[in-house]
């Protein structure tokens, strides 16, 4: 692990415990929805129904698709949530599971695992469990789970293969993963820079074909994606925290998407 990877982690960690009580996204401040109200977020994210069952968890919503829309989880098996934020995702997969099931959360931001458990109590949900940890270090037996998630997270990582590579070892045979995630295609070295690029999930993203190709290295199979968002001018803008920054997050129209990700071990 070099310290660019820790400076890198510590950065990210800083933006999300900010955004856990300020408000906002990782896809921007308000996802070009026109108001800075994260369940708005979440609305345009694909939870328009989970958010009648779950506005608590939605009001801090941080991610950039739904990653169980349709995504064929079953009772009584076992999810885990790399990166699982404010734990919306946690709640909607302890649904899917039900009593018998078993929802696992890791992140790696105190704040944000707060606010998860300060959800789940609220929802009384007694089958989800979040621990402390980094996603290219899962805190996770081998082949335990049977679904891995994750919204809008592994494009933050400076070490996506050793990502993938989790995601593997932590399936169980034929277990299955359901991704949402930014892509970008051809993005310039100043939006690499740019520090609010990065938090808001862009500047450290990467290409479509770089991520299925990552997936397949890591030996899962029938990668595929099932969802795809491109972003507006004026989503991108709303990235930005000065008019010269969202100018310039704007000239990436068509350059930045959100897609859902699926696949076997």
């Amino acid at each position: 692990m070099t310290d660019t990877n820790e400076q890198i982690r510590k950065q990210v960690e800083d933006a999300y415990a900010a955004k856990v009580t300020g408000g906002g996204s990782c896809c921007g401040p308000d996802c070009g929805s026109g108001g800075g109200s994260t369940s708005t977020v979440a609305a345009l994210a694909g939870y328009q129904d989970e958010l009648a069952t779950h506005p608590e968890a939605g009001a801090s919503s941080f991610g950039c698709g739904n990653p169980l829309a349709f995504a064929g989880v079953q009772p009584g098996e076992t999810v885990l949530d790399l990166g699982s934020g404010a734990g919306l995702d946690l709640l909607i997969a302890a649904d899917k599971v039900g009593e018998e099931g078993r929802v696992i959360g890791v992140d790696m931001t105190d704040a944000m695992i707060a606010k998860a458990r300060e959800n789940i109590e609220r929802a009384g949900a007694k089958n989800i469990e979040v621990r402390k940890g980094i996603i290219e270090r899962l805190p996770a037996d081998d082949a335990s789970v049977d679904w891995v998630i994750s919204n809008c997270v592994i494009n933050l990582s400076p070490e996506k293969d050793r990502v993938f590579a989790e995601i593997q070892r932590v399936l169980k045979a034929g277990g299955k993963f359901s991704v949402s995630d930014m892509v970008v295609q051809d993005l310039p070295d100043w939006a690499r820079e740019m520090a609010a690029a990065y938090a808001a999930c862009i500047g450290g993203a990467i290409s479509e074909a770089e991520y299925v190709a990552g997936l397949e290295a890591a030996g899962l199979r029938e990668v595929e994606v099932k969802d795809r968002l491109v972003y507006t001018e004026e989503q991108l803008a709303s990235f930005g925290e000065t008019d010269t920054d969202k100018a310039k997050l704007a000239e990436l129209a068509g350059q930045v998407q959100s897609l859902r990700f699926v696949g076997r071990k």
